[in-house]
């Protein structure tokens, strides 16, 4: 408990842009080695102490004691549209921290200790978006994805990366994120995005798991249109996440035999059995040099209606995950966690807890 409180404690000052001295004279110290004593765990606050830290940082005391909280730990990387606002992030990204650590608190002592040797693409900012395309269909012929990759990619992820992939319900304006956590990274997805979408930011996601050392993403990150100017890294990581998805091994014996299709029909058709959508489809057959300018002005995104996908609403991926619920549930059966506590971190009734389980074909560890 007390390397979390000095942990947070200098996490609290740097948000303020205090300086150790400052915050010494603040709490009452002599000198700024008493700070620097305490946030270097060499020393410890006591309880009038903490009492009076809060009143200076405006925090309250679940802010230092709270372990299922993510303070000052952990590096999120959002993919939004330009109406989300900083307040919504950061209230979404406060959230998804009591998610994450939830499960990796609910892991201690049971989860395998992490590889030290986490996989690493081998691109940096410079390298070309074709280098970003065929390293994304190597990656998808190591894995194994098939001719499919939608399909297996979140098993993958979890299989091959230790990635925690949640599904959540979010704004419109979230679309998911990636998360950088010492033992454990995390990708969000916001379930209610088309399928096709939700596809594209899982594959988009892992390319920023893989290269964070040399190219850490923005905090935010928005779209970049098809054909645009935006950062290199976006970039790079959307012809990664075009590649992986639809691999030219597999596009290339549909493009030869598609015959008199209307290239509208094709893509619709195609999109559907691959899981993305259409429009995403149109500008991977642009990155092959299979469609050129004057293709592209017969093809009208109007007509890729539902992106492929039929028009009617299809059923929502479940809530979070199975190792997520599987886990939550070993902890209300085995007393280590509260039902009362377990809602109030997920923002559920009781009941709503229970319809939880019951969607994942569990048993609820408790009694309604």
């Amino acid at each position: 408990m007390t390397e979390l409180i000095n942990r947070r404690l200098k996490h609290a000052r740097g948000k303020l842009s205090l300086t150790q001295a400052e915050l010494s004279a603040k709490l009452g110290f002599k000198d700024r080695q008493t700070v620097a004593a305490i946030e270097a765990g060499q020393r410890k606050l006591s309880a009038e102490e903490l009492v009076r830290a809060m009143q200076v940082l405006g925090v309250d005391l679940d802010y230092f004691t709270d372990s299922f909280r993510l303070v000052g730990e952990g590096q999120f990387s959002w993919r939004t549209t330009r109406d989300a606002t900083a307040n919504l992030l950061d209230t979404f990204e406060e959230r998804a921290g009591r998610w994450i650590a939830l499960y990796r608190k609910l892991g201690e002592g049971k989860d395998v200790p992490p590889s030290p040797l986490q996989p690493r693409l081998p691109l940096i900012e410079k390298s070309s978006y074709e280098e970003a395309r065929t390293v994304a269909e190597a990656l998808g012929r190591e894995w194994d994805l098939g001719e499919i990759p939608a399909l297996k990619l979140p098993e993958r992820v979890r299989d091959k990366l230790g990635a925690l992939v949640l599904y959540v319900d979010a704004s419109p304006s979230i679309s998911g994120a990636a998360c950088q956590l010492p033992g454990l990274n995390a990708i969000l997805i916001n379930r209610k995005e088309p399928e096709g979408r939700r596809h594209y930011d899982l594959a988009h996601e892992i390319f920023h798991l893989l290269t964070w050392e040399q190219m850490p993403p923005e905090h935010r990150e928005g779209e970049i249109p098809h054909g645009g100017k935006g950062r290199r890294v976006e970039q790079l990581a959307d012809n990664f996440a075009s590649a992986l998805l639809m691999p030219e091994r597999t596009l290339a014996p549909r493009w030869r035999t598609r015959g008199n299709t209307e290239i509208h029909d094709w893509l619709n058709t195609t999109a559907t059995e691959l899981f993305v959508t259409a429009v995403a489809l149109k500008w991977r057959l642009v990155q092959l040099g299979w469609l050129d300018k004057a293709d592209l002005l017969e093809i009208h995104d109007d007509r890729l209606t539902a992106n492929g996908r039929p028009r009617q609403p299809l059923p929502l991926p479940k809530l979070f995950s199975p190792e997520f619920v599987q886990r939550l549930r070993e902890a209300l059966a085995k007393g280590e966690l509260s039902v009362r506590r377990a809602a109030s971190l997920l923002e559920m009734t009781i009941e709503d807890l229970a319809e939880l389980f019951q969607d994942y074909g569990l048993p609820v560890p408790f009694e309604l």
